[in-house]
């Protein structure tokens, strides 16, 4: 038989197809779509429709990239890592783990929507719950491209650089620490890709392999994609119909103007590489304090990043780490206050 026939049929995928979920996220995407149709044929001339098509198109663009790196490296770990590399890597302890897996953006630099399908995949070769939570946070702020950008965003100033790496590893390690406290992968994770590599994968050639990674990541895409077009549809509604820009001056004293900033965050739904520039256009009007909290907050949660939860986890732990991310981010930055700067 063909090699890569047989990779492609050596783990047939289970069919999900035929579950009450399914279903309904079936009709919610037919309802999407209707929805898109309609606004289309009765609105396409309008002056908010075109700067809703334009801010969507932004957003998805902007993402696309890095999803479409992510879900192929993602594919690549699931038939090239195997289980006993994962547990040679991360340590056995609940801690070291977590502080291990909060600084692999070190190593392994890649933006909030490309780790979702990345960690999606190390949690099905076994990856700590704990663990797995800190990579997925900390790994979009604690990387090199994003001390990169924030440096030049403000002016070479290297402090504010490694302020905010520094804050998005420390809130990382705690929301780490904290689901893995409450939760356990069983209550924590939904119905994740079974890991396909094992011992019968040393037989096939590496073409095969290679086609089988391929096919893994192009599943991935498509599976998560969805999510990332409803979250940018959402994201790029919510600019064309709230005016964001003046969100923060809204609110004078320091606790409002940190929530505000935070709240345009969530809302933006912006790449970790590019949101440091949007932050720093507010230096003339805004506390450094509520710069930096929109610089953390972003790349652990925002309107494409919550959408593209719900393939991966479970709607109480959305919910928890929602939440509990916002208020923890909230209290470091206030208690911080950033740095009195």
């Amino acid at each position: 038989m063909n090699p890569l026939v047989a990779a492609d049929q050596a783990h047939p995928h289970h069919n999900r197809d035929d579950t009450p979920a399914a279903r309904l996220f079936l009709f919610a995407q037919l309802a999407f779509v209707s929805a898109l149709v309609f606004l289309i044929f009765f609105f396409r001339h309008t002056p908010w429709f075109d700067t809703l098509s334009v801010t969507f198109v932004s957003i998805f663009l902007e993402a696309l990239p890095f999803m479409l790196l992510g879900t192929f490296l993602g594919g690549f770990i699931e038939v090239f890592v195997s289980k006993t590399v994962i547990t040679r890597i991360i340590p056995t302890g609940i801690l070291p783990s977590i502080l291990l897996a909060a600084g692999l953006g070190l190593i392994f630099p890649v933006c909030e929507c490309a780790i979702v399908p990345v960690v999606r995949r190390l949690f099905s070769k076994g990856l700590p719950l704990g663990a797995g939570i800190a990579f997925l946070l900390g790994g979009p702020i604690v990387n090199p491209l994003v001390a990169l950008s924030t440096a030049v965003a403000y002016g070479s100033d290297l402090a504010m650089a490694a302020g905010r790496l520094a804050s998005g590893y420390l809130i990382a390690v705690t929301m780490g620490l904290i689901i893995d406290r409450f939760f356990s992968r069983k209550t924590a994770l939904a119905e994740l890709p079974i890991d396909e590599s094992g011992e019968a994968d040393i037989s096939l050639p590496v073409s095969a392999k290679i086609f089988r990674a391929l096919r893994h990541g192009a599943s991935d895409f498509i599976d998560i994609g969805r999510f990332l077009v409803f979250g940018a549809f959402v994201a790029g509604a919510l600019q064309t119909l709230v005016a964001l820009s003046d969100l923060a001056v809204w609110f004078g004293s320091l606790p409002f103007s940190v929530l505000a900033m935070m709240i345009l965050a969530l809302l933006l739904s912006l790449c970790s590489e590019a949101d440091a520039f949007v932050a720093a256009s507010f230096r003339t009007t805004l506390p450094l304090t509520a710069q930096m909290a929109f610089m953390v907050l972003g790349p652990m949660l925002d309107l494409k990043l919550i959408a593209m939860y719900f393939r991966m986890f479970r709607k109480r732990l959305i919910l928890v780490m929602s939440v509990s991310t916002f208020i923890i981010v909230f209290v470091s930055m206030m208690t911080g206050a950033w740095m009195v700067r």
